[in-house]
């Protein structure tokens, strides 16, 4: 082999290096692609238009998952709409306003740091007693999206300040130098520098939000009808998926299909989440 990727093969540790990289990544693709062939075949055969669309019966035995569809995207919305905007502007501040290290910068990033770490099961202890019993939001879409808004805020402000602070310091001069205000250095330079970290940290934030269940069976509840309003209770996919797998008698394959269905929801966001930000961000460079 004399040849990898157009360039001469290394030898001895450099090949023994590349071999352990492309390997590192063949395994994590593969582990996805089984995955996803499970759920496939397991599953494919129960997902349509009807199961996109109904309610569930039977305990979602048959029927679809309409109404959990719906919950679901409500709880992500209201997770988004609470956390973009304030990790947002966090990162801003750690990241452009207290570079020199203060002390309150040093306690919101340790804090930052243990609440990554925090089991999602207390959060949704923690979102139970605040938004549910103290703000009187009870069981609730508002109140599951809150809790995960909580859960977002940390990988979303690391993920944005790791991008913010990545930008060269020369930058920041050369755009004072040229007379720009921190707003206008921030939104035509530093923020579509740091696109691909805010693009990271959304599809991060997106995943987890998506993906929990303990949280939620605290906060949205577990009821299956089609939600009316923000401040009413509703089951997201996630539990629904847990539900049929651990409480329902032969309710595997509505399981798999609706696994089916997060995994596609999923990876539908983050294209559009990536794919907006990017364009979004990108076009701030050239305006003025």
């Amino acid at each position: 082999m004399r040849e990898l990727i157009g360039k001469p093969a290394p030898d001895g540790p450099d090949l023994a290096l590349t071999i352990a990289i492309w390997g590192g990544a063949a395994l994590v693709a593969g582990s996805f692609l089984a995955l996803l062939g499970d759920l496939l075949w397991h599953g494919a055969a129960r997902v349509s238009w009807d199961f996109l669309v109904m309610a569930p019966e039977h305990a979602g035995k048959t029927g679809g998952i309409g109404p959990i569809l719906a919950s679901t995207v409500a709880i992500l919305a209201v997770a988004l709409l609470a956390a973009l905007p304030l990790g947002l502007a966090t990162a801003i501040w750690l990241s452009n306003f207290t570079r020199g290290g203060s002390l309150l910068a040093r306690q919101v990033n340790l804090s930052l740091d243990v609440l990554a770490g925090v089991p999602s099961i207390v959060f949704g202890l923690f979102g139970n007693a605040f938004f549910s019993v103290v703000l009187g939001m009870g069981f609730s879409i508002a109140a599951g999206g809150l809790t995960l808004a909580c859960m977002i805020l940390p990988i979303f402000i690391r993920s944005v300040e790791s991008g913010l602070s990545a930008v060269p310091d020369e930058w920041r001069r050369g755009a004072a130098a040229l007379g720009l205000s921190q707003a206008a250095a921030l939104r035509h330079i530093l923020l579509p520098a740091a696109a691909p970290a805010i693009s990271a940290g959304m599809m991060l934030g997106i995943g987890r939000a998506l993906a929990e269940t303990a949280a939620l069976i605290f906060t949205s509840g577990y009821v299956d009808r089609m939600p009316e309003s923000l401040l009413d209770s509703g089951r997201a996919l996630a539990v629904h998926i847990y539900d049929l797998s651990m409480n329902v008698t032969g309710g595997d394959q509505a399981a798999y299909a609706s696994a089916l269905v997060l995994i596609v929801l999923l990876l539908a966001i983050n294209s559009v989440a990536q794919t907006l930000t990017g364009r979004f961000l990108a076009r701030r460079i050239s305006q003025p």
